[in-house]
């Protein structure tokens, strides 16, 4: 079986699909009824699962049938909850709500939210260790470890918390750099899953990607100015509180969005070569700077 398609669904339609798929897989996957198991599962629900979403677009793209496509859609679904559960942690952002309910060490505590995001972390691998990925798993798996690690999400992480005490405020050229790491890598993952496992060239999703990762992390500095919390389901303003600079910050308001809808229009010109077959992937780079949540 291909890939699900969701080419006429239209993207909300896609990614609420999306969303079922992935839950179920979850269920599937992580059956166990230990606390454990529990938690890992309350840490991936509830969220957009855009990044499972642009493994499945980039999968039905390509061809990739629908069993190793799920399994990446639900490993990056995986390692994403993970680096968020460790987030909210006290000794890193020391956030109280996510996605509108408690983070995890606070509905449980601080050590089953570290236990719980290191099994998300390794289990995101064990589902790409998967027979059904074929031969470029190898190289998928490679590139998921480089984008979640010390040369991408982690280091973002490490700079956005030394941001924290720098005695002068970060640059827009730093603070591009920090974001390309932490939110970025992880999509472009996403977008390029689908053309590695496919042995496909990867070059148009991966420009893409970079102007969407951008684009995303934009939204997320306007929201965090301009946003509802009740919507957001998380605090607001904890970065201008800090006095850390955000895109916002540096650019103003009104630059910073018109930057966000340029870097939209980047990414859909992007998947030129895909034609109308890449509609849900150009919606999901509008919904992207248009949302309120």
């Amino acid at each position: 079986m291909t890939a699900l398609d969701a080419s006429g669904l239209g993207f909300a339609a896609a990614l609420q699909q999306t969303q079922r798929l992935i839950s179920a897989h979850l269920d599937l996957r992580l059956a166990g009824e230990d606390t454990l198991h529990q938690a890992m599962r309350y840490a991936v629900r509830g969220g957009k699962m855009l990044r499972g979403f642009l493994v499945l677009e980039s999968a039905r793209l390509h061809g990739v049938a629908q069993a190793p496509a799920l399994d990446a859609a639900l490993a990056i679904e995986c390692l994403h909850a993970y680096s968020l559960v460790h987030d909210d942690l006290p000794c890193m952002d020391d956030d109280d709500l996510r996605r509108g309910q408690p983070t995890l060490h606070r509905k449980w505590d601080e050590a089953m939210a570290v236990l719980a995001g290191d099994s998300l972390q390794s289990f995101g691998f064990e589902l790409l260790a998967s027979p059904d990925l074929g031969p470029n798993a190898l190289v998928l798996i490679r590139d998921l470890a480089q984008s979640a690690g010390k040369d991408g999400m982690v280091q973002g992480q490490m700079l956005d918390i030394a941001a924290e005490t720098a005695t002068t405020p970060l640059t827009l050229a730093e603070i591009t750099r920090l974001q390309a790491r932490k939110t970025g890598c992880l999509i472009a993952w996403s977008a390029t899953s689908g053309a590695v496992l496919a042995g496909a060239d990867s070059a148009p999703l991966r420009q893409y990607a970079t102007a969407l990762g951008l684009a995303f992390q934009i939204a997320d500095d306007i929201l965090d100015i301009e946003g509802d919390a009740d919507k957001m389901g998380k605090a607001l303003r904890k970065d201008s509180e800090a006095g850390k600079a955000t895109f916002v910050s540096l650019l103003g308001l009104q630059a910073a969005k018109q930057r966000a809808s340029d870097l939209c229009d980047a990414a859909c010109s992007a998947l030129a070569p895909y034609g109308d077959q890449a509609e849900n992937l150009k919606e999901a780079a509008r919904f992207v700077i248009a949302r309120d949540s």
